[in-house]
Parts: C-alpha cells; structure tokens; sequence
C-alpha cells in the first residue's frame, strides 16, 4: 500500500508539535492520546494496527497489533481522516519535552529502526511492527531495549527525542555513543554494546559501565536527553549527589 502524501509543519522550539494537514479523504495515523487539536471535518477512529495492509484478516491484525505490547505501546493506533470538502489540519504533540524530526521513508530506503517510545504519527501505508534487536546483551544493556520499532513505507513519518537531536552520517565508521541517546537508525547500521573503558572509568568516570557502538554506513539520529537522564536529574538525590559520591571515591582512589 502506497503512503498518503501529507504536507506539515513543526511548532515551536523546545516543546513541539507537529501539525498535519490533510487533502479530503487522506488519513494520518498517531500513538493513542498524541492528539493534541484537529480542525472541523477531521474524523478520528481508533483500530488495531496501522492499516497498512487492508486485506489482513482479523486474527493477523489482532497478532501484529499484539506484538506492539511487547514495545509497551497500545495495541490500537488512532487513525485522522479528513472527511471534509477542503484541506483540514490536525496536530500532535510529544509526550515530554524535546524535538520532533520528520523523516521521508522513501528517501532512505524505506525502513527506519527507532526506540521502543520514539514512533509519533505517519502518513496512512505506513507500516508500524517490533524489531528485535539481533545482540541480547546490546538490548538488554544498552539503554534502548531488546526489542525495537521498526517503520516501513513510502512516505513521511514522525519521531520524537528528548532535548536536542543530532543527525549524524557515518561513511563505514564507528560512532560510540552514551547508552539510552539513540533515536533512531538506518537498519543496515550494526548497533552493539561495549565497556567504557577501565575499571575505575567505568566505576567513577561518570559515562556507565557500557557505551553503545554504531558501525556502517547510513545516518543515525541522537538525543542529547532521554527521558531516564530527566528523570534521574529531578530525582531528590539526583546528578548532583552521584558526582559528589564519584569525585570522593576517586580522590580516595588516587590517594
């Protein structure tokens, strides 16, 4: 099924949006509640899966819904059709702070690997399913889970990070990068998991016992802060307490 051609518009700086709009009988699908305003002649429904295959029976959509538990999402996606005679908007709105990036599946070889929470909204043909990550131990220690999304299709798709995101293009070379801090990936980019360095690196440096490792060729997406750094950062006894326990063990250390 071809993607529906959707144009957009990302709102603000910090904390975006991103707001669709729809030529008459076009439909975008969303995360159940990224919602955040539609205009007059926008009907929404809500269905298991992503309507990118129409013909599916109802026990195979009910199994390929099914499988999005696993990533911790709903089974059902929502699906905005403009049922009305002109163009009609419709917008959605990241759950936390930080960027929304748009991507055109069609224009890096229509398949794209995100985080477990990145998945926002995308044009209607766009097909949502897990991904499991091919190393047990990069999934279960690197941060952004065993099992993946993985997005397929022809057309624009919409992801969300926290803080900043980067994009960076690797020529065949290794980018080592704190755990938790990738978006997003081309899916002939080898993903991996290796220590940080010695002992007491690892132990005072303040970087993690581990640091993830993309090798190849394609482009990768980061965010500067993931959801668990924020989180640990307004905890009561959050950075600041760690660094202070870091820098009195290591000055131990140094004797």
């Amino acid at each position: 099924m071809n993607s529906h051609e959707i144009d957009y518009k990302i709102i603000g700086d910090d904390i975006q949006l991103v707001e669709i709009e729809l030529d008459p009988h076009e439909t975008v699908i969303a995360e159940a509640g990224a919602m955040l305003y539609m205009e007059e002649g926008i009907a929404f429904e809500t269905k298991l899966g992503d309507g990118s295959s129409p013909g599916q029976s109802f026990m195979s959509k009910l199994f390929s819904a099914g499988s999005r538990l696993l990533t911790g999402e709903s089974i059902f996606m929502t699906h905005f059709t403009n049922q009305g005679l002109g163009k009609r908007k419709v917008s959605f709105a990241a759950p936390y702070p930080g960027k929304i990036i748009p991507i055109n599946l069609k224009e890096i070889g229509s398949r794209l690997i995100v985080q477990k929470d990145g998945f926002l909204c995308a044009a209607l043909g766009t097909k949502v399913s897990i991904h499991l990550n091919k190393r047990l131990g990069a999934g279960l220690i690197g941060g952004e889970g065993f099992i993946l999304q993985k997005l397929e299709g022809d057309g624009k798709a919409f992801i969300h990070a926290g803080g900043t995101v980067i994009e960076k293009t690797l020529n065949n070379e290794t980018l080592r990068i704190d755990t938790g801090c990738i978006v997003a990936y081309e899916p002939q980019i080898d993903f991996n998991i290796e220590t940080s360095g010695n002992l007491k690196s690892m132990v005072f440096g303040g970087e993690g016992l581990f640091l993830a490792t993309m090798h190849g060729t394609g482009k990768v997406w980061l965010q500067s802060m993931p959801i668990r750094k924020l989180i640990q950062r307004l905890s009561p006894l959050g950075g600041n307490a760690r660094k202070e326990s870091r820098s009195i063990l290591g000055n131990f250390l140094e004797g």
